[in-house]
C-alpha cells in the first residue's frame, strides 16, 4: 500500500469519550463477549457481560479485562473480586445471547442475573465463584493482579486461570487443544 494513502490521524482527546469507544470497538476485532461470574463475601452471585477482555499468557495462564467503574464506584464485579480473590470468565455462544442481553442491565446488588437470564449457577471446580452452566467454556480464575489505569473510569483485572471448563458440545483436538 502506498503510504502517502494513510493520511488520517485521529487524537484521541479530539474525539468524545463515546466517540473514542465506537472508534476502538470498530476497530479492535473480533472482541469476545462473555460474563464474569463472582460471588460477593455474603454469598450473593453476581453475572456481568464484558467484551474487553483477552488472553495475556500462556504460562501461567493469565487473562485481563477491564471493569468500568460506575458513578465512579467499583462495579459488583469489581468489589467481589476485590473481597474474594476469584471470579470466572464465562464464554458466550450464539445460542446464549438473550440471556447475555438480559444480564446487561443495571441490576441492584441484590439481584441475581443468573435467575434474571434464566440460566443455570453451578458451583465451580477448584474456584468458589459460581460458573454459567450452559456455557460451553469457562475460565475459573484467582485474582494475579489489579493494574490502575491512571485516568481512565477503568480497572484492568488480571486473573491466573486456575481450570477450564469445556462442555461436551465442543470438538477439541487433546493433541492440540485446537
Amino acid at each position: 500500500m502506498d503510504p502517502s494513502r494513510l493520511t488520517r490521524t485521529v487524537r484521541p482527546g479530539d474525539l468524545t469519550k463515546k466517540e473514542r469507544y465506537q472508534l476502538l470497538t470498530s476497530l479492535v476485532i473480533p472482541r469476545p463477549i462473555g460474563w464474569i461470574s463472582t460471588v460477593s463475601s455474603e454469598g450473593l452471585a453476581n453475572l456481568a457481560p464484558y467484551s474487553f477482555f483477552a488472553a495475556l499468557s500462556a504460562s501461567p495462564p493469565m487473562l485481563g479485562v477491564s471493569i468500568g467503574l460506575r458513578r465512579g464506584e467499583p462495579k459488583d464485579t469489581l468489589r467481589n473480586i476485590r473481597d474474594t480473590s476469584v471470579f470466572a470468565m464465562n464464554l458466550c455462544s450464539e445460542d446464549l445471547l438473550e440471556a447475555m442481553n438480559a444480564t446487561s442491565g443495571e441490576f441492584d446488588r441484590s439481584v441475581d442475573e443468573f435467575e434474571v437470564a434464566g440460566l443455570t449457577a453451578e458451583a465451580g471446580k477448584v474456584t468458589a465463584t459460581p460458573v454459567v452452566g450452559e456455557a460451553k467454556a469457562v475460565l475459573e480464575c484467582v485474582l494475579f493482579r489489579e493494574v490502575d489505569l491512571g485516568a481512565a473510569p477503568n480497572v484492568l483485572v488480571i486473573g491466573e486461570v486456575k481450570a477450564v471448563r469445556l462442555s461436551q458440545d465442543l470438538e477439541v483436538d487433546p493433541d492440540n487443544w485446537a
